[in-house]
């Protein structure tokens, strides 16, 4: 039987998440809390209502059509939405007019999206691209991977997995033969400093690294670089990182892209973190040069 699955997003074009060009297939969700996210509509493993206030025109449409009546009015005149009540029917997107209402998540099959996928496939063979599987965590969702992974494996479709690593092994060894690339994310060193940025240990993140760096697996790490958070992480990383088999190392830059979608998503604001200047960026790369490792960022502008 055909896997199926939810994603939230299928980015065209894309030339951050591995060589050339590629198509970025965004899994829904996520094990990990990150206190910086930027894509907090991959938490939840299900199809979520998102709502931008500031466009919000207050026809009422939402109001008369939702069937479990989660929209109302506070008494100071807020649009309200239950979200315990709602249950992602996205009946009510399709009646607002002014585009405040929006689904995050759908439901899918491989077939569905390898169609997707393969409209590019002399882009990706022309760039040297191909496919990169993310999210959320990809991993979460084997069944669905694994299916997709063999799809491209069958039109010699370069493949890459990003991922922050918290799940079994047992989990990446069904998918390494399929796999070109791991993307794969370290956020800090230490356990208890992890703990606090993204809510769970490290410790099974780092051994899944070893074993990966042991199979002898093409891997390039992408550490999120969030000042006052884990700048002081930088030279534990390093030291984790210098003994292992790594190709390469990306700095991810902070940035504050997921704002918005908290507010549509009715969650709390995430703590405000400060962009990095490209001088910083070049100090943390000097860090890992120290090591022996290529360390490189998109500079800022």
């Amino acid at each position: 039987m055909e896997a199926k699955g939810i994603i939230f997003n299928i980015q065209l074009f894309s030339t951050y998440d591995g060589p050339g060009i590629r198509t970025t297939v965004f899994f829904k969700g996520c094990n990990l809390r990150c206190i910086w996210c930027h894509n907090p509509e991959s938490y939840a493993l299900k199809r979520q209502l998102m709502f931008y206030e500031e466009k919000c025109a207050g026809c009422g449409n939402c109001f008369r059509v939702c069937p479990v009546h989660a929209h109302s009015v506070t008494d100071e005149g807020k649009h309200f939405i239950d979200r315990n009540a709602c249950t992602g029917c996205g009946i009510c997107c399709d009646s607002c007019y002014a585009g405040a209402l929006a689904i995050a998540g759908k439901e899918v099959t491989a077939a569905e999206i390898f169609r997707v996928v393969e409209r590019d496939i002399l882009y990706y063979k022309n760039s040297g691209g191909g496919v990169t599987f993310s999210g959320g965590e990809c991993m979460l969702q084997p069944e669905l991977l694994k299916d997709l992974l063999l799809m491209c494996r069958e039109r010699s479709i370069h493949t890459a997995i990003d991922t922050a690593g918290n799940v079994p092994f047992e989990a990446f060894e069904k998918v390494i033969p399929l796999t070109d690339l791991f993307l794969y994310d370290v956020k800090a060193a230490d356990d208890n400093v992890h703990k606090k940025l993204t809510g769970v240990s490290n410790q099974l993140i780092l051994s899944n690294l070893k074993a990966l760096s042991e199979r002898k697996c093409e891997i390039c790490v992408r550490i999120p670089y969030i000042p006052g958070c884990n700048e002081g992480e930088v030279e534990g990383i390093a030291e984790i990182l210098s003994p292992l088999n790594i190709g390469k190392v990306e700095i991810l830059p902070y940035h504050r892209l997921g704002e918005s979608k908290r507010a549509a998503l009715g969650m709390e604001k995430e703590e405000f973190f400060a962009t990095p200047s490209n001088e910083e960026l070049d100090k943390v790369c000097k860090i890992f040069a120290e090591k022996g490792l290529s360390a490189t960022y998109s500079k800022i502008k």
